[in-house]
């Protein structure tokens, strides 16, 4: 093979490789402006979502230690094909987001209120840790387990999320090991430890 060929060649296989590197990289590309929904007329409130409204009405008198308010996909149909979504997380005093995992997207969060302690373990085991203040950044990696804590046992602490997908995914490993039907004897295996620490440790799921 000439070297004028062999350039021609390795240029299709880098092209190849950009191309299904780019075509996976988020959401399946669209063909047109957006994607019509399928019953009714388009107009601006389908383009318009109210969901994060209540973050600026008073609070309720009784929030749950946290609370998780989507704009992906599900709740606000018009980013399908977008390659967005955000997530408000609210997070009372002393409260935390069990470590989960994104198998779509990674996460873009933006702290503005309170404090959180953050973390994300790579492949090799490795943990990565930071403590964010109103206004600080972190950006949680495709696919990988992460966490989130508001440690301030006075102050809650609220931080919005940004997602390259419309339906990022969430995989809550806590509930995803423990609140399934996985059998005893797996998980117990698996976590060097007896079928009966198992078995209690299901029961905090279920109460």
């Amino acid at each position: 093979m000439s070297s004028s060929s062999l350039k021609v060649v390795l240029s299709l296989i880098i092209s190849t490789f950009t191309l299904v590197t780019v075509t996976r990289a988020g959401d399946p590309d669209i063909l047109t402006d957006f994607i019509s929904p399928i019953t009714g007329p388009v107009d601006a409130n389908y383009f318009t979502f109210s969901g994060f409204r209540v973050l600026v009405q008073p609070p309720s008198p009784n929030p749950p230690p946290f609370k998780a308010i989507k704009a992906s996909m599900a709740e606000f149909p018009s980013l399908n094909g977008q390659s967005v979504s955000y997530a408000a997380l609210q997070f009372q005093p002393n409260s935390i987001n069990p470590p989960h995992t994104h198998p779509r997207s990674a996460e873009l969060l933006f702290v503005v209120q309170g404090s959180l302690q953050v973390g994300f373990v790579d492949t090799t085991s490795k943990l990565f840790t930071q403590n964010l203040s109103v206004g600080d950044m972190f950006i949680f990696p495709k696919g990988l387990v992460h966490f989130q804590h508001n440690a301030d046992q006075k102050v809650p602490a609220l931080a919005i999320s940004a997602f390259g997908s419309a339906n990022a995914g969430t995989i809550s490993l806590p509930g995803t090991l423990f609140n399934t039907s996985i059998d005893d004897t797996v998980l117990a295996l698996a976590f060097k430890t007896d079928v009966t620490t198992i078995q209690n440790l299901k029961k905090g799921f279920t109460s």
